[in-house]
């Protein structure tokens, strides 16, 4: 039942708050992504906890995690693999990289050229790479978890459109509150370990695939005709904003349906309603579209863009 996956999540987020305070909601869009076997992107300024939070969430899980340092030097191989010639058997073996995992944390991944960041397009998609024409399938539970600074800090490359369309969702993180960050602050200053998870007392979850374990759940919520056309009804408003340049595709529709269904799960709910396509309509869009340039001069952001649309469209009884 729906009501025994509620009870995961809130252990899962009791867990997680141990360790990194303030972050209840980027939680609870970690599970949807879990969940909906998507990836994410999590951006804000450094030093709010993005690395850590993605560590923290993959070691409960017990699920296999490699992370990748994004730099401007990072090449294409370093991330994929590459095959090297093996003098004793005098046959070529391919060297696997750290793409070959569950969790795969791309850290600062728009520090790195659109080269690079386009190494991971077909693994994303399809969950398979291509190395020297050979495709090697990724592992069943392979996710992408993605940290970028603001593209206005020096030294950092915008995503290409393809590359962000892989994403089902761009979670913006801030400042933990003032009464938080008190609370971290003097955390660091208690502890005998530099190591954040360090005498934390994490309790993992048991053995097993969670991940597969949980998603069962997902398929008995129900998904009403009536909330379909409500969220296609939403993609063909943004194709009409005045503001915008590029409108939410098809994707973008599909992404949001089944992050809906699976808040719902996550609320031990046997139905989507409105509030959860309205609550996931922001994160599943805001990196999909492409405003016009008098939108940006006028200050308006994609999600005031959103918030417009959502405000506009009736809400299906």
């Amino acid at each position: 039942m729906p009501s025994e996956l509620k009870k995961v999540m809130e252990r899962i987020s009791a867990e997680i708050s141990k360790v990194v305070l303030g972050q209840q909601e980027t939680i609870i869009l970690l599970m949807v992504g879990l969940l909906a076997r998507g990836h994410l992107l999590l951006e804000g300024v450094p030093g709010i906890g993005k690395t850590l939070l993605a560590k923290t969430f993959a070691y409960l899980l017990r699920a296999e995690f490699t992370r990748i340092q994004f730099t401007p030097d990072l090449m294409p191989a370093d991330i994929l693999g590459t095959s090297v010639y093996d003098l004793e058997s005098r046959t070529f073996r391919l060297r696997k990289g750290p793409v070959f995992t569950d969790i795969l944390l791309a850290d600062e991944i728009n520090r790195t050229p659109p080269k690079t960041q386009a190494a991971l397009l077909e693994a994303m998609e399809e969950r398979q790479v291509t190395i020297d024409g050979k495709t090697i399938p990724l592992s069943e539970r392979f996710i992408v978890l993605a940290t970028q600074n603001p593209i206005e800090q020096e030294g950092t490359y915008p995503l290409p459109e393809a590359q962000l369309d892989r994403f089902l969702m761009k979670i913006r993180l801030g400042y933990p509150a003032a009464g938080d960050e008190r609370e971290i602050i003097g955390r660091y200053g208690r502890a005998q370990s530099i190591h954040p998870m360090d005498g934390t007392g994490l309790s993992r979850l048991p053995e097993g695939d969670w991940a597969k374990s949980l998603r069962r759940y997902v398929g008995q919520v129900r998904m009403e005709e009536g909330i379909v056309g409500y969220v296609q009804t939403l993609l063909e408003e943004t194709r009409r904003s005045p503001h915008l340049h590029l409108g939410a595709s098809t994707r973008a529709g599909i992404a949001l349906l089944k992050s809906s269904q699976c808040l719902a799960a996550l609320e031990g709910k046997e139905f989507i309603t409105p509030d959860h396509v309205k609550k996931l309509a922001p994160p599943v869009l805001r990196h999909r579209l492409i405003l016009r340039p008098e939108a940006e001069l006028e200050g308006l952001g994609a999600d005031a863009i959103i918030g417009q649309i959502l405000n506009k469209v009736p809400v299906p009884r």
